[in-house]
């Protein structure tokens, strides 16, 4: 398997879900497509929720704990949200090539929204810390 494009939507979602999805595909891109695909199907509040416990299950069943960051998810998710908001696209590809920033630079995006707030800190890590310039 090359990508996490090797499986549909549904695989892909069952899959994390049930903590089998290889660790070597679950890339920076395939977290923003499991945000994409929880938001389409379920909307924000409950993609949130899902996302949260489901990424706290994968990365306990890898023994990978400290790779976990609340804020970090959270802004990632609600980043998502609002550029699917700003164009109706029916397949991740075609959100993912229509706001590339989200992949290239999603750290210059995080600095529109936190100045002050570092959200790598071990609070940050644990619970969601609110941005200090800009909501989302």
């Amino acid at each position: 398997m090359q990508d996490h494009y090797a499986f549909s939507d549904t695989a892909f979602e069952a899959q994390f879900k049930a903590g089998t999805f290889p660790a070597e595909l679950f890339t920076h891109e395939a977290h923003f497509r499991l945000a994409w695909i929880h938001i389409h199907r379920y909307g924000v509040v409950q993609a949130e929720e899902n996302i949260v416990q489901q990424l706290q299950d994968y990365v306990a069943h890898l023994g990978a704990t400290d790779k976990f960051n609340m804020t970090l998810t959270v802004a990632a998710i609600k980043a998502v949200a609002h550029f699917k908001a700003k164009a109706n696209h029916t397949r991740f590809k075609d959100f993912i090539t229509a706001f590339p920033r989200l992949q290239t630079h999603f750290k210059e995006l995080l600095a529109q929204h936190y100045q002050k707030v570092n959200y790598t800190s071990e609070e940050a890590k644990r619970v969601f810390v609110e941005s200090d310039v800009m909501g989302f």
